[in-house]
């Protein structure tokens, strides 16, 4: 059965897309731990970060990468960090958060955002990418 990130990479799922290539996209986290918590995703789907073929690992690095510096840009923060947790979906997922103090990386923080702040997010991360 497809992930929901999967469904969200077909189209059935509506997403606030930040970033896609043929291999890759990053979206928004619509519960997201910091304003611009962002999720970097392989398309193909696969459950476990290091069941990934090399390529495709560096390839989400390299992505999840300049998705950070342009996050870092249109975010306000003292710096972006990662984590790749891979209990919620079963689908590979890096998670790029704003940072401005350590609790921003509790998972179990959520900052509720409406439909517009999420499109201004989304927006303003494309302007530096």
């Amino acid at each position: 059965m497809a992930t929901i990130f999967t469904k969200i990479v077909n189209g059935e799922i509506p997403c606030y897309k930040v970033a896609e290539d043929d291999k890759f996209l990053a979206f928004l986290d619509i519960s997201p731990n910091a304003k611009g918590h962002t999720l970097c995703i392989p398309k193909q789907e696969v459950n476990k970060i290091f069941d990934l073929d090399e390529e495709t690992y560096m390839g989400l690095m390299a992505f999840s990468r300049k998705i950070a510096i342009a996050l870092e840009k249109a975010v306000p923060c003292k710096r972006v960090g990662v984590a790749v947790v891979g209990l919620e979906v079963p689908h590979v997922h890096v998670h790029l958060i704003p940072l401005n103090e350590m609790g921003d990386m509790n998972f179990a923080k959520n900052v509720p955002l409406e439909k517009e702040e999420f499109n201004a997010i989304a927006k303003a991360i494309q302007t530096y990418l």
